[in-house]
This record gives C-alpha cells, sequence and structure tokens, in this order.
C-alpha cells in the first residue's frame, strides 16, 4: 500500500482525489493536509520512522498559512533527517511557464501536473 499525501486547501479537489482513488481501485492510505505547516509537522514528528512516512506528496502551490513554495523552502532543510525517499509532485491549476521553471529548479520535485488530473494519472504515478 502507497502513503500518499495530498497538501491541498480545494475542497473539490481533495473530494475528487479521494473518488478518483477509489474508482481506480488503487491501493492507497491518503491523508489530507489544508496547509503546508501541517504537513511540516507531521514529517518531522514521523522523520525517523520510514512506515509512517508518506511515498508520495501531491502539493498545491496556492494555501493559506504556508504555500507551497514556503512547503518546499521548508522541506529542503528537512529533507535530509527524513528517514525515506518522497516524490513530491506539485498540482497546480495554474499552467504558469514561471512557476514551472521554477519548480524545475528545486530537487526534491518530481513533476508539475495541472488540475484536475485524470485517473490513468493516478494510475501511472502509483504503479
Amino acid at each position: 500500500m502507497k502513503r500518499f499525501y495530498l497538501i491541498d486547501d480545494d475542497s473539490i479537489f481533495v473530494f475528487l482525489t479521494r473518488k478518483t482513488l477509489q474508482v481506480a481501485n488503487l491501493n492507497t492510505d491518503l491523508t489530507v493536509f489544508e496547509d503546508g505547516e501541517k504537513a511540516l509537522f507531521d514529517l518531522s514528528t514521523n522523520a525517523n520512522q520510514p512506515g509512517l512516512l508518506p511515498d508520495i506528496i501531491f502539493l498545491d502551490l496556492n494555501m493559506p498559512v504556508l504555500d507551497g513554495w514556503g512547503f518546499l523552502e521548508k522541506f529542503l532543510l528537512l529533507e535530509p533527517s527524513i528517514s525515506k525517499k518522497i516524490d513530491i509532485y506539485i498540482v497546480s491549476s495554474s499552467i504558469s511557464p514561471s512557476e514551472l521553471e521554477r519548480s524545475q529548479g528545486i530537487p526534491v520535485v518530481t513533476d508539475f501536473l495541472t488540475k484536475p488530473l485524470s485517473r490513468s494519472k493516478f494510475v501511472e504515478i502509483f504503479e
């Protein structure tokens, strides 16, 4: 089973993600955070327990408290203490070339995906 964090304050995208995972029958354990700060706290608390860490993070860029860019800055500092490799996918409704380019310069970002995500994209990522 893949552990999966969704860091996004968009309740519609969260709902659609849950439904898509159910329909695709993907064996995942989904945890949702509405802002990056809560997710970072969880990651730092469980940094030495790989079984409690996610395999994959879907990260929105525009959120209250701590946005996706702020999360990535702090994650880069935390990453050396994390006992597991985590794939981070930025998921954004923006198709801004500058955001895409900025994300490509961050080594922990696996890919930049545009919302909404298709079921086939979820399947591809989780397999």
